[in-house]
């Protein structure tokens, strides 16, 4: 346990506490977050895929007390009807093909049966943020073909600016209190070539988007965050071995060859001089080791 003692210091502990708190978010908030829409997305692109190829239904088969089924959007419904005048609302900061829009929303009275919002295509602004003069609804009874939508939530009031009521959302609670009639839950996107219709929106693109391989991304961090703790704490680990290790060697003073090797000096086996070497051995202490000896022998007559 000494050996992880040093994981309770405070900078390990406050990196292990973010790691964590991140594997944490990757799983339970980033992950989910993706993953749900590439799920979203894939219902939206299946709804909008069976709708295609089907037939348009009388608005009636789809229709209940609350609205429409999440399960009918995009569907296409056959209503028949009338507009209800001087009721447009117009929907800002909307975009089409990459270009600042409007979209117009007008009350429909179905015959017989409830008033739904109907969504009668777009306008571009004029002069950059002003809405344009555009072809009221028709009036009378008119036939559309148009597809189901889901209504969408609300963020801000509506307000009152040149001479329109502008709202932030499709939201028919909110757009029918504020002109005037009870719709119900959900509204009608207009086809192609319809009575009241203004600028087509078309059906969005159907591919899957990025969102599944940001959630798996996500949840690959969350496993390597601690991965990579993990990977630093050993790390850590063995550079403090090491340092023990070098450190208890320079303390002792043993050499860092084996000790057990010996020089070749000390494998030399030790003998005693013969009788000749040291008659050698003499003959070579004796000679001069310098050349003035031989002058000072002269001098001093050790050589007469």
């Amino acid at each position: 346990m000494d050996k992880l003692a040093f994981l309770l210091r405070p900078k390990w502990l406050v990196l292990a506490a973010v790691v964590l708190a991140f594997a944490f978010l990757c799983f339970s908030v980033l992950a989910p977050w993706q993953l749900g829409k590439n799920t979203t997305t894939s219902a939206r692109n299946d709804l909008i895929t069976q709708s295609v190829d089907a037939d348009p239904v009388p608005i009636s088969d789809v229709l209940t007390s609350n609205g429409f089924p999440a399960d009918d959007e995009w569907r296409r419904v056959i209503a028949t009807g009338s507009y209800t005048p001087d009721s447009d609302a117009l929907v800002r900061l909307r975009s089409i093909r990459e270009q600042p829009a409007y979209e117009v929303i007008t009350p429909f009275v179905i015959d017989g049966g409830p008033t739904v919002l109907v969504n009668r295509g777009y306008v571009l602004p004029v002069e950059g943020t002003r809405p344009p003069e555009f072809a009221a609804a028709p009036t009378g009874q008119v036939t559309l073909n148009a597809r189901v939508r889901q209504a969408e939530g609300t963020s801000r009031e509506p307000i009152q600016e040149d001479g329109h009521l502008q709202v932030y959302n499709i939201n028919p609670e909110q757009i029918g209190a504020a002109v005037g009639v009870d719709a119900i839950d959900g509204y009608l996107q207009l086809d192609d070539n319809q009575p009241g219709g203004l600028g087509l929106i078309e059906l969005p693109q159907t591919d899957a988007g990025p969102y599944l391989s940001y959630g798996l991304q996500w949840l690959a961090f969350g496993i390597m965050a601690p991965l990579g703790l993990a990977y630093f704490a050993r790390a850590e680990i063995r550079e403090r071995r090491n340092s023990r290790a070098e450190l208890a060697d320079a303390m002792s003073g043993e050499p860092d060859s084996d000790p057990e090797e010996a020089s070749p000096a000390e494998e030399e086996e030790f003998t005693l001089p013969t009788r000749r070497e040291k008659r050698a051995r003499a003959r070579a202490a004796s000679r001069p080791t310098t050349p003035s000896d031989p002058r000072l022998a002269d001098r001093y007559g050790k050589n007469r």
